[in-house]
C-alpha cells in the first residue's frame, strides 16, 4: 500500500489538500507564528505554576543505563539536550522503572534509595542546561514518569521476556509465547503490592526535586492492560471501578503520603486489536470483526469509543490530577496507530493507512477529551510524522483549544532543539529533521542503546550504526 511521502509535499496548502484526500479534520498554519505571545510559545498557568511555553519533552524509555539502573553518560547526554531542546514541561523524561522485576530492558533506570542519587544528579544535568542556555529555569518542570513493564517486561536479558500479565489475551499470549498465562498472571495481593512501590517511588522523586510524577496507562504496560481487564477476576477486574482500582490507589497514596506532589499520567487513551505484518508486508488486524480488550475501543478492533476514557478523566479529575499526556494503543502490537512513521521498525509492518491517518487520529481523540474536560492540561502526541510541518499543525491545536501542549519523541532525538528554533522564528533546520525512519525503535529492539542513528551525527559515528545498517538490510 503507498501513500504519498510527507516530504513530496512542499507547502503547507499541499498539505491541507491531502488532509482534504483523506477527509481529514486538521488545520494547518501558512507559516508558525514566533514570540512568547504566539500560540505555542505563550505561557501557560497550571498546578505546577507557570510553564513558559507550549512544548514537552515526552519520555523516553532508554536502553542505555547501567545494569543496576543508574544513568550513564549516554543518559545524560539525552537529558542534557532535553534542558536545551526550549521546551519547558519535560514530560517524565525517561522511563523509570518502580521495581527490578518491571523493567522494559536490563538498561532501563530504575528507582530505589542506590540510584536517587543518580536521578536527582540527571534532573540537575537538564535544569544546569536550561540554566545556561536560557538564564533561568522559573518557567521549566521536569517530572519523572515511574512505570512496570508487566507484559513486556525485560528485566535480565534484551531478547527475553520475562512477563508479568494482568490477564490471559487470546491474542498477546500466544504471540509473545506465553504458554501458561495462569503462572505469570499477577495477584490481587501482588497489585497491593506494586501500589505500593509506586507511592514510595514517588515519594523517592519527591525528595529529590522533581516537580510531579507521571504514573503510567499507557503502551501496553500495566497501568494501562489493567484498564481492558473486563474479564480480570477480583477486586482489580471487571468492573470500571474495579478496572481503575489501581490508578486510584496509587494516586490516594501519594496524595496522603506526599501531599505537595503533583501527578500525572500519560494515558493510551483508545486501543486497536493487536496487528500483524500480512502477506504483502502490511499490516493486519489478528482479531475478528469482534476484540473486547481494547480500553476505548468499539468493540471492532479498529475504532474508537471514548465512553470509559471519558469516564477516566473525570475519576482523575476528581483525584486532583490534572495533567494528562495522552497517547495511544502499543508500540508492541499496534504501533501505526501510537507511532505514525514512513518505516517500521524491523519486528514491525507496513502501516496499513496513510501515516497522516494516525497523526489525526491522535490530535481529534485528544481534543475531543480536552473539549469535556476543560479544566485538565492536556499533552499530545503524534506529531513527529508531521515533519516539516510539525509548528505549522501544532500552532492550530493549541490555538483551537484542541491540547495545551505538542508533545515530542522522537523528533528531539534527532532535532533536540526545535521548540527553541521555532519560537524564536528560526528557519527549521530540515537536516535535523526527523523522518521516522524507526530506526531509534529498531536499535533497542536488537539489543542496541537507543539513539538517532540516520540523523545524530554523534550516534552516526557509534559502532551500533554500521550494525544497523546490515540489520535493516538482512531484513528486506
Amino acid at each position: 500500500m503507498k501513500f504519498p511521502k510527507l516530504t513530496s509535499l512542499k507547502t503547507p496548502e499541499q498539505l491541507r489538500a491531502r488532509f482534504a484526500e483523506l477527509d481529514l479534520d486538521l488545520k494547518v498554519a501558512d507559516s508558525p507564528d514566533a514570540g512568547s505571545d504566539s500560540a505555542l510559545g505563550r505561557s501557560i498557568e497550571t498546578c505546577l505554576g507557570t510553564v513558559g511555553n507550549r512544548f514537552s519533552i515526552l519520555p523516553m524509555e532508554g536502553w542505555d543505563g547501567t545494569t543496576d539502573g543508574h544513568p550513564t553518560d549516554l543518559t545524560r547526554r539525552r537529558w542534557e539536550l532535553f534542558g536545551i531542546s526550549g521546551a519547558k514541561l519535560i514530560w517524565g523524561g525517561e522511563a523509570v522503572a518502580v521495581s527490578p522485576e518491571g523493567r522494559a530492558n536490563p538498561n532501563q533506570l530504575m528507582i530505589n534509595p542506590g540510584t536517587l542519587s543518580s536521578l536527582e544528579s540527571l534532573r540537575k544535568t537538564l535544569t544546569d542546561a536550561h540554566q545556561e542556555k536560557f538564564g533561568n529555569t522559573d518557567d521549566l518542570k521536569v517530572g519523572l514518569q515511574l512505570t512496570h513493564s508487566g507484559r513486556f517486561a525485560r528485566p535480565n536479558k534484551k531478547d527475553t521476556l520475562e512477563p508479568t500479565i494482568a490477564y490471559p489475551h487470546p491474542i498477546l499470549d500466544d504471540r509473545f509465547s506465553i504458554t501458561d498465562p495462569a503462572a505469570v498472571t499477577i495477584t490481587d495481593e501482588g497489585l497491593d503490592q506494586l501500589v505500593d512501590k509506586f507511592i514510595t517511588a514517588a515519594k523517592m522523586a519527591a525528595s529529590v526535586g522533581y516537580d510531579f510524577v507521571d504514573v503510567k496507562q499507557c503502551h501496553g504496560y500495566f497501568g494501562h492492560e489493567l484498564l481492558s481487564g473486563y474479564d480480570r477476576p477480583g477486586k482489580y477486574g471487571g468492573s470500571f471501578e474495579n478496572r481503575t482500582r489501581f490508578i486510584r490507589n496509587i494516586v490516594e497514596g501519594i496524595n496522603a503520603e506526599v501531599p505537595g506532589l503533583k501527578i500525572g499520567s500519560r494515558i493510551s487513551i483508545f486501543d486497536f486489536s493487536p496487528f500483524t505484518k500480512g502477506e504483502d508486508q502490511i499490516g493486519v488486524k489478528q482479531s475478528s470483526d469482534q476484540y473486547s480488550h481494547a480500553f476505548g475501543g468499539d468493540g471492532t478492533g479498529s475504532g474508537i469509543n471514548l465512553d470509559e476514557p471519558k469516564q477516566l478523566m473525570e475519576l482523575m479529575e476528581s483525584l486532583g490530577v490534572e495533567l494528562i499526556c495522552a497517547s495511544a494503543g502499543s508500540p508492541y502490537y499496534n504501533p501505526h496507530i501510537q507511532r505514525p512513521a514512513t518505516a517500521p521498525p524491523s519486528d514491525g509492518y507496513q502501516p496499513p493507512e496513510d501515516p497522516l491517518v494516525g497523526v489525526a487520529r491522535q490530535i481529534n481523540a485528544t481534543a475531543a477529551l480536552k473539549s469535556a474536560f476543560p479544566n485538565l492540561v492536556f499533552v499530545g502526541s503524534g506529531y513527529s510524522y508531521l515533519q516539516d510541518f510539525l509548528p505549522h499543525v501544532g500552532q492550530e491545536v493549541v490555538a483551537a483549544g484542541k491540547a495545551d501542549f505538542v508533545g515530542l519523541g522522537r523528533m528531539v532525538l534527532s532535532y533536540p532543539d526545535l521548540p527553541a528554533d521555532v519560537i524564536a522564528g528560526e528557519k527549521l533546520q530540515r537536516k535535523k529533521i526527523c523522518r521516522t525512519f524507526s530506526d531509534c525503535t529498531t536499535a533497542p529492539r536488537n539489543g542496541m542503546v537507543s539513539g538517532c542513528y540516520p540523523l545524530d551525527p554523534f550516534y552516526k559515528a557509534r559502532p551500533e550504526r554500521k550494525q544497523l545498517v546490515e540489520l535493516k538490510k538482512a531484513t528486506l
